[in-house]
This record gives C-alpha cells, sequence and structure tokens, in this order.
C-alpha cells in the first residue's frame, strides 16, 4: 500500500450562473482534473441569491451530477424527464449529442445547500444519445467506520474491508463520486484511481501531514490509499477517475475536442439540431 499525497491546490472563486445564482466554483478546462471539469457549490439561507435558479439553456459533450444536501432542484427537459430531488437525492445527465434542460431551486428550513459536478466525456461519446436519470438518498449505500460516514453517490469505495458501490455506475472516465461525513479521529480510505479529488465544503481535513481547508480542492499525487485525520468534523465531496487525456475545448455550456466541434455546436443550438 503506497500513501497519497496533495500534489496540487485549487480554491474556489465566488461566481454566479442561470439567473443570478450566487456559487462557489471551482474549474480546470486544462485537463488538470480530467476526467472532471468543474465543480459548483450552491449554498445560502437568502432565497435572492438562488431563486432565479437555471432556466432552460443547453449542453453537449459532459456529464452533469448534481447533490442536495438540503433544499432541492427540479428538473425539466426536452426529452420529457421531470423529477425533483431533495436532500440527500442526486441526479445525472449525460447530455451526449445536446439536452435543453432547466433546474429550479426549492427550499427548506435550511435554505438551498448542492453542488454540481461537471465531468468530460471521451471524444468517442461527445454525441451519443442524451439520459438521465435520479437516485434517492435510500439508494445510496455508505460505510461507516469510527463514527464517520461515506456516502457512495457512483463508484467503487473501500474502507478495510468494507466495499460498496454506488448506483451511478456509468459516470465517466470510470468516475466515483462519495460524501465524506468526517468525525475527529483518524480514517484510511483504499482509492487507486488515478485521479483522486477532495473538497473540503465543512470544517478542515488532514491528508498524510498536510490540512485541506474549507473551500479548497485538493488533487490528490499516485498511490493506493489515503490517511486522513483531524480533530473536529468536516465534510467532503471526494471524486475519483481516470483521465481521457484527450484535448478539451470549452464554451459556455459546451465541451468538445476542437474549436470547429464547439462551432459546430453554436450552430446546431440555434438552428435547432443539437438537442434532435
Amino acid at each position: 500500500m503506497t500513501q497519497r499525497t496533495i500534489e496540487h491546490r485549487l480554491r474556489s472563486q465566488p461566481s454566479q450562473d442561470g439567473d443570478g445564482v450566487k456559487i462557489s466554483r471551482v474549474h480546470e478546462f486544462g485537463g488538470g482534473l480530467d476526467p472532471f471539469l468543474m465543480l459548483d457549490e450552491l449554498g445560502s439561507e437568502r432565497p435572492d441569491d438562488y431563486i432565479g435558479g437555471f432556466p432552460p439553456h443547453p449542453h453537449r459533450g459532459i456529464q452533469t451530477l448534481t447533490y442536495v444536501l438540503d433544499g432541492g432542484l427540479t428538473h425539466e427537459d426536452h426529452l420529457g424527464h421531470a423529477s425533483t430531488i431533495g436532500a440527500g437525492d442526486a441526479q445525472w445527465m449525460h447530455t451526449g449529442h445536446g439536452i435543453i434542460h432547466s433546474e429550479m431551486p426549492l427550499t427548506d428550513s435550511q435554505g438551498l445547500h448542492a453542488f454540481q459536478l461537471w465531468l468530460n466525456l471521451p471524444a468517442r461519446d461527445k454525441l451519443s444519445a442524451a439520459t438521465y436519470r435520479d437516485v434517492k438518498a435510500d439508494e445510496m449505500p455508505h460505510i461507516n467506520a469510527s463514527g464517520s460516514k461515506l456516502i457512495a453517490l457512483g463508484g467503487d469505495w473501500q474502507h478495510g474491508d468494507q466495499r460498496i458501490s454506488g448506483p451511478l455506475d456509468a459516470l465517466a472516465g470510470k468516475g466515483a463520486v462519495a460524501h465524506l461525513l468526517f468525525a475527529p479521529g483518524s480514517l484510511v480510505l483504499e482509492q487507486s484511481a488515478p485521479t483522486l479529488l477532495f473538497y473540503v465544503f465543512e470544517g478542515q481535513l488532514k491528508v498524510g501531514d498536510e490540512t485541506i481547508t474549507q473551500g479548497e480542492l485538493a488533487r490528490l499525487g499516485p498511490g493506493s490509499e489515503v490517511h486522513l485525520s483531524g480533530d473536529a468534523r468536516a465534510q467532503v465531496l471526494i471524486m475519483a477517475g481516470t483521465p481521457h487525456n484527450e484535448p478539451i475545448a470549452h464554451y459556455g455550456p459546451f465541451v468538445m475536442n476542437t474549436q470547429e466541434e464547439l462551432e459546430q455546436a453554436v450552430r446546431d443550438y440555434h438552428d435547432g439540431t443539437l438537442a434532435g
């Protein structure tokens, strides 16, 4: 077993999207997080910060994974999918050739707190058929260890002899995503995926001898296990996957491999064939 250590850090930055929704964003469209592209955190107790939501808009060439901690989101798309997810639920969208969808927020006593993760599709799947599914909280398995809890949204996760697989089994780049609720103490996770990312959104957490603070995303170097420790509670989104190692061309809601493909996506959207 080889212990993994932090090799790169990115700090989330304030931004906005949709109809003025305030978000904290980490993005890297140069391939540094491959197969992941971007992580948005939506979190506020002020409805004015998010109530406008995300009216209908297009995507091509990516997958999105949306995970809700507080409040909810209602999804509708041109394929006829319509569903609402609440606290602990997730929705996954494979945009492929093209999809036009909207996500509108709902609130609870805690306001709204959610994440949206973008995963890049490999070139062979950029123009595949679009699909969608949602997953309820009670469908997600979890690992309990020394007071900590790891919830598997997708992919394979292991702690000692506990092995679980999340219900989202078609994440691009052999992707795996989990939510860790860390209790004071220590924890060892076994994870050898080439890309491994930790985003701390509450508290702070030590990976080996280095600390990841709230709002920071850390990419770990190679190895097979991660030693986590801390003297306070923390919450973390963990992402693992295999890089595509392909060129990335990005413009707004479209992610392709070349500038020409981006220009084609824009033309297809304007002439009504992107989601045809």
